[in-house]
């Protein structure tokens, strides 16, 4: 054990933590070049097209110091905001961190809530400077950030650069020297934190753990502290590119294990896998609950394919633990899901892997946030759905969650951000000047108002520059209302929206104008209203396809081509009674980018 290091990489999106890991891995010849490409921890298509990490990624390297060799265990993190269950659940598994920060744009904010993350289970941070090859970087201004927030002495920042190599070898050495070895006892019971999962079709589900005490054997009959199953451990084993399987793994070990469990129900992420001959007492503490910040219905699109879209959810979730579930209907698109996620990009990520991983054909609503509903009774109700709200007379008022936002930019864009926020009902906190230039920003704001395009505006504000984080702070008092889009008189419960009373005109006007583009011209007209309770605040009209019946009059009188187009307008009459109107799912998309 004293020979074990466990550590993850943790950063600022876009600083370097990928390119390092490639580095690592080749310096300590864990990958043959044969095998090597750039990213090679990025695994999934997705985060090679889009260059992010979305998984956190755990592999075993071997090296040796000062004639010793040493196990050290990985875990690349990714960088995101809409990711950071990922990077807790990495902190919690190691003892360890090595805190990248790009040379040439300094601190960040996921930088600042990485490590504070860090800090609260106790890990030893080594700050890496990277990047130090740029003709932009910036070293002495960003070394004085780094001793600022992390309180360590200036030698102690390793100078790096991921793509060439530079100071790879003193990085190896410090983690070697200064991130402890595990603790915990080989003899004690079993004791083992599953951190992650995959599903495969031929082997069933593989748990990913970390033993905090005692051993486990192939063949061993192993449970699972919160569901109280048993499974025999047919295969265990080390992660190294690929899994490479072992007879023993002891206290300090990051492993995989394969025991033929086919129900994803029965493996929960930050559940405990003890022996059943010698069990411990109690579960491992310390596992943040998920807590899902945006909520969307994602329906089959195909109404026969609703227990296939539950099938593949489920194994979706045991790769990704922080999404969330739970079934619903709706009248215009029959059954399907209430998903909670961590954010947009989270969202729009899910929605590709359904795609491309279980060809699953879906329709998404437009996102919305959970508010609570006090009734005038005094019952409080948890609203995830505006169509699930209590008619309005029943209401006495209702609460929406507020968020504390981080925002760090170049000061030259601290007008217009403040701009930006103010707009979306944000109160300003604080302002603290980091350095001569850089300034950070704290803003109280509803979580709703962030939920569609805060991000996007923020980056083409400040030129990229700017950088964001939030964390959830509770729920406070809001003036909302539900707006609903009728389509001739029948209101789609999936367009329906809870927003501020202010912004409901503009929100709906700009509603019934996008739908109009979008929604496809019949044989009869098709009203399109906006409506708050039986008040229509907006109107756009799709106006009815003619078709020309008088075509086959050449000539005669008048009254021929009058019977003919009294004939056709008694028809659209009928038509627009029984008619259809299908909204295409750009529709629901096409809300969420209305600006």
């Amino acid at each position: 054990m004293d020979n074990i290091r466990n550590f993850c990489i943790i950063a600022h999106i876009d600083h370097g933590k990928s390119t390092l890991a490639d580095r690592l891995l080749e310096t300590t010849k864990t990958i043959s070049e044969r095998d090597f490409q750039a990213q090679i921890l990025d695994d999934m298509d997705l985060e090679r097209e889009r260059g992010i990490t979305i998984k956190s990624h755990a592999i075993q390297m071997e090296h040796t110091a000062g004639g010793k060799k040493y196990i050290l265990n990985l875990i690349d993190t990714p960088g995101h905001v809409d990711f950071s269950y990922e990077v807790s659940r990495s902190i919690a598994a190691c003892e360890g961190a090595l805190l990248v920060i790009d040379a040439t744009q300094g601190i960040q904010a996921q930088t600042i809530s990485n490590l504070y993350m860090a800090i609260d289970h106790d890990l030893e941070i080594i700050p890496v400077l990277n990047k130090m090859d740029s003709p932009a970087a910036m070293p002495e201004e960003v070394k004085d950030q780094i001793v600022d927030l992390v309180g360590c002495k200036r030698e102690e920042i390793i100078e790096a650069s991921a793509r060439t190599g530079l100071g790879v070898d003193e990085i190896l050495s410090a983690i070697v020297s200064r991130i402890p070895a595990p603790k915990g006892d080989p003899a004690a019971p079993l004791q083992a934190l599953v951190f992650d999962s995959i599903f495969n079709s031929f082997r069933g589900i593989i748990a990913y753990f970390k033993i905090v005490n005692g051993t486990l054997r192939t063949g061993e009959r192993v449970k699972f502290f919160s569901t109280g199953h048993e499974y025999d451990a047919d295969e265990i084993g080390v992660l190294k590119l690929k899994q490479s399987p072992r007879n023993i793994l002891m206290a300090g070990d990051v492993g995989y294990i394969i025991s033929g469990i086919k129900d994803s129900s029965e493996v929960k992420v930050g559940d405990t896998i003890t022996q059943v001959s010698n069990p411990c007492d109690t579960a491992i503490s310390g596992f943040a609950e998920v807590k899902p910040m945006v909520f969307a219905g994602i329906y089959p699109v195909d109404a026969d394919d609703y227990e296939d879209l539950r099938s593949s959810i489920e194994r979706l979730q045991l790769n990704d633990a922080s999404l969330s579930f739970i079934p619903e209907s709706s009248a215009a698109l029959g059954f399907g899901f209430r998903c909670g996620f961590l954010g947009l990009l989270h969202m729009e990520i899910i929605q590709e892997r359904l795609d491309r991983e279980f060809d699953m054909d879906v329709i998404t609503t437009v996102p919305n946030v959970s508010y609570k509903v006090f009734t005038s009774k005094g019952e409080e109700i948890d609203v995830h759905n505006p169509s699930g709200l209590p008619p309005v007379n029943h209401i006495d008022r209702i609460e929406e969650p507020y968020i504390n936002a981080q925002v760090i930019t170049k000061s030259d864009y601290t007008g217009s951000i403040m701009g930006l926020c103010i707009d979306k009902r944000g109160v300003l906190k604080n302002q603290i000047y980091l350095t001569r230039d850089r300034v950070e920003l704290t803003f109280e704001m509803p979580l709703a108002e962030i939920v569609f395009d805060f991000y996007d505006k923020l980056k083409s504000i400040s030129k990229g520059y700017a950088s964001f984080d939030y964390y959830y702070t509770g729920y406070q008092k809001a003036d909302l209302v539900r707006l609903d889009i009728l389509l001739n008189g029948e209101m789609v419960d999936a367009l329906s929206t809870l927003i501020h009373r202010e912004h409901a005109y503009d929100f709906g006007r700009r509603m019934c104008v996008k739908l109009k583009e979008l929604i496809p011209r019949q044989q009869f007209e098709i009203a399109i209203q906006a409506a708050i309770g039986a008040k229509i605040i907006a109107r756009e009209t799709v106006k009815a396809v003619r078709k020309d019946v008088t075509a086959k009059c050449y000539g005669g009188d008048i009254t021929r081509k009058r019977k003919l187009l009294e004939k056709q307008k008694k028809g659209k009459k009928r038509m627009r009674q029984v008619g259809n109107v299908e909204v295409p799912q750009q529709a629901f998309l096409a809300v969420l980018k209305l600006d």
